[in-house]
C-alpha cells in the first residue's frame, strides 16, 4: 500500500468513531484492527504495529475513564502520539554551523539517489544564503562524475572530481581541503554506492570518513526497498556513524513504511525526504507535520516557512498598496512568480489543513503549472502603462488592446478576457481585505487582535465565493475554510497579513 492510501485509510478509520454511537473497547478494537492493517500494508514491521497496538489499549482504560471525557479524541490524540513515535528516533537532527566549514558524506545504496540527492541537499542550503559545493568521491560507477557535475552546472552549484584519478579516497580529500581553503560552509561529499555484501567498498567508505572527518554523516534510503531497509540501514551504522537519513522516492507511489519504520532502529533522524526528480522535489522533513500531513490535517508550520522564504515583508511598496486595497496587473505578475518559487503544486496544497496528500495529481499539477506560465505569458505581452495602471481591466476596454496583448502572447483573444476577469476579481477581494483595519499590520501584528470577527466571516464568505466549488467540497465546505483560516491565524500570527498578501493573488 502506497502512503498515500495508508494515510486515507487510517484517517477513514479515525472518523469512523464520529458516526459511532458508543465508544467501547469493541470500537476501539476495530479502529485498532484497521489501523494496523494498513500499516502492515505498508510495509511496517509487525514488532512497530504490535508496540502501536498495546501502547494505544493501555492509554485508553474505559474502566478507568470519568465520566464525561471526550473518548473520541482520546483515541485519536493516543492513535496521533503513537505514530509519531513510530517514525521519531528521539534524537536531535543535526544542523550546519555558521562561520565554519560543514563537511557532509553521503552513503547509501546503489541506486538508491544518493548523488542527485547530494545536489537537491546543496541547492536547498544555497537558497538559503550558505555557500555551497559538491564532491564527487565515487569512482566505482561509471559516469557518476560525469551525472554530478551536469546536475551541479544546471543548480549552479561549485563541484570537484577527476577522471583519471581512480582513488576515491585521494578525490575526497583534495577536495574538501581545496574547498576549505575556499571558504564554504557546506562541503557535501558524494561516495560509491554500495551493498551490504560488499565489504572492501565499506571499507573504502570507512577511510574517506577518517581523512575527511564529516560533520554529518548521510545515509540516503531508498523508500521503495520496503522492510529490507532496516537490515540495510543497520549495516551502515554498524560501519559508520550514521547521523542522519533522507529518504528517497517517498512519492504517493511508495510504500514508504519500511523506510520510515527503519529508521526507528537505527536512531538516526530523518532530516529530508524526496518526493520526486525535480530539484525542487525535496523538503526538510519534522515528524509531527508529517504524520499531520499523511492524515489531511495540513502542515501551517511548514506552509508558513515557505511564505517566510519569499520575504514579502520586505517588499514595502507591496505592502503599501495592500493597505491601500490597490493591485495591479504587475502585482498579479510578481505574486505568480512567488507561487512558483514556493515549488511543486502539490507540495503546497499537501500543507493546507483538508487537502490531502492526492489531492492534486502530478497531470493536474502540470496543468496548472502550465496555465499559470500561459497567464504570465499574456501579461508579458502588456505594455508597462497595462501592468502599473490602478484602472486594471477598465484600460482594456479601449479598442485594439485586447486583440494586441492576444497576438503579442499568441492566444485568443477569449484568454485575455479571461485572464482580465480573474485580475478583476483579485483586485475586487484586495480592495475589501484592504478595508479591514489590522489585517496587514506587518511582522509585529497579531491577527487574532486586530481584526474584527464580523469583518474576517465576511472576508471568509468572500473568499468562499471566489473558490472553485470543487476546492471549496474538497476542504469540506464553508465550515472546512473557516478551520483552515482559524488554523492560519493561530499559526501565523502577525505573519497572516504577509500570507494574505500573497495567498490572494
Amino acid at each position: 500500500m502506497v502512503l498515500a492510501d495508508l494515510g486515507r485509510k487510517i484517517t477513514t478509520a479515525l472518523r469512523s468513531l464520529s458516526s459511532a454511537t458508543v465508544i467501547n473497547e469493541e470500537v476501539l478494537n476495530s479502529l485498532l484492527k484497521e489501523i494496523c492493517t494498513a500499516l502492515l500494508e505498508a510495509d511496517v514491521n509487525i514488532k512497530l504495529v504490535k508496540k502501536l497496538r498495546e501502547n494505544v489499549k493501555s492509554v485508553i482504560d474505559f474502566d478507568e475513564m470519568a465520566a464525561g471525557l471526550n473518548k473520541r479524541r482520546m483515541i485519536q490524540s493516543a492513535v496521533f502520539k503513537e505514530l509519531v513515535k513510530l517514525i521519531d528516533p528521539g534524537v536531535k537532527a543535526w544542523q550546519p554551523t555558521k562561520g565554519k566549514n560543514n563537511i557532509i558524506m553521503f552513503v547509501g545504496l546503489q541506486g538508491s539517489g544518493k548523488t542527485t540527492t547530494c545536489t537537491k541537499l546543496a541547492y536547498y542550503y544555497q537558497k538559503k544564503g550558505w555557500k555551497t559545493c559538491l564532491i564527487c568521491a565515487d569512482t566505482y560507477r561509471a559516469g557518476a562524475f560525469d551525472q554530478l557535475k551536469q546536475n551541479a552546472i544546471k543548480a549552479r552549484i561549485p563541484y570537484y572530481g577527476s577522471l583519471h584519478e581512480t582513488d576515491p579516497v585521494v578525490i575526497a580529500q583534495d577536495g574538501v581541503e581545496k574547498f576549505k581553503k575556499e571558504g564554504f560552509q557546506i562541503i557535501i561529499v558524494d561516495t560509491s554506492g554500495r551493498h551490504k555484501q560488499e565489504d572492501s567498498l565499506f571499507e573504502e567508505m570507512l577511510q574517506v570518513a577518517n581523512v575527511v572527518s564529516p560533520d554529518n554523516i548521510v545515509y540516503v534510503m531508498d523508500a521503495s526497498i520496503g522492510q529490507a531497509c532496516e537490515a540495510q540501514a543497520m549495516a551502515f551504522k554498524e560501519k559508520v556513524d550514521v547521523a542522519s537519513v533522507i529518504i528517497t522516492k517517498l512519492d504517493s507511489h511508495a510504500k514508504g513504511g519500511g523506510a520510515l519504520s527503519a529508521v526507528a532502529a537505527t536512531k538516526s533522524p530523518i532530516i529530508f525526504i524526496g518526493t520526486g526528480e525535480h530539484i525542487d522535489d525535496f523538503e526538510p522533513f519534522k515528524v509531527q507535520p508529517f504524520v499531520s500531513k499523511l492524515l489531511g490535517m495540513g502542515d501551517i508550520e511548514g506552509l508558513i516557512d515557505k511564505v517566510n522564504e519569499l520575504k514579502l515583508e520586505d517588499n514595502e511598496e507591496l505592502m503599501k498598496k495592500l493597505r491601500h486595497g490597490q493591485f495591479t496587473l504587475r502585482d498579479m505578475y510578481e505574486q505568480f512568480q512567488n507561487i512558483m518559487k514556493m515549488g511543486p503544486f502539490s507540495q503546497i496544497m499537501s500543507m493546507i489543513p483538508g487537502l490531502g496528500n492526492d489531492f492534486m495529481t502530478k497531470g493536474n499539477e502540470q496543468e496548472s503549472m502550465a496555465r499559470l506560465k500561459k497567464l504570465m505569458t499574456i501579461m508579458d505581452s502588456m505594455n508597462d502603462s497595462e501592468l502599473d495602471s490602478h484602472e486594471g481591466a477598465k484600460l482594456f476596454r479601449q479598442k485594439g488592446r485586447v486583440q494586441r496583448v492576444a497576438r503579442g502572447a499568441g492566444v485568443s483573444c477569449n484568454e485575455v478576457e479571461e485572464l482580465l476577469k480573474q485580475y478583476t476579481k483579485f483586485a475586487q477581494m484586495v480592495k475589501k481585505m484592504g478595508g479591514i483595519k489590522g489585517l496587514f499590520k506587518g511582522s509585529g501584528g497579531d491577527m487574532a487582535k486586530n481584526v474584527n470577527p464580523t469583518q474576517m466571516a465576511k472576508l471568509n464568505q468572500n473568499i468562499a465565493r471566489m473558490m472553485d466549488p470543487r476546492v471549496l467540497q474538497q476542504m469540506g465546505g464553508m465550515s472546512g475554510l473557516q478551520n483552515m483560516m482559524r488554523q492560519f491565524q493561530a499559526g501565523a500570527g502577525g505573519k497572516m497579513g504577509n500570507m494574505f498578501g500573497m495567498g490572494e493573488k
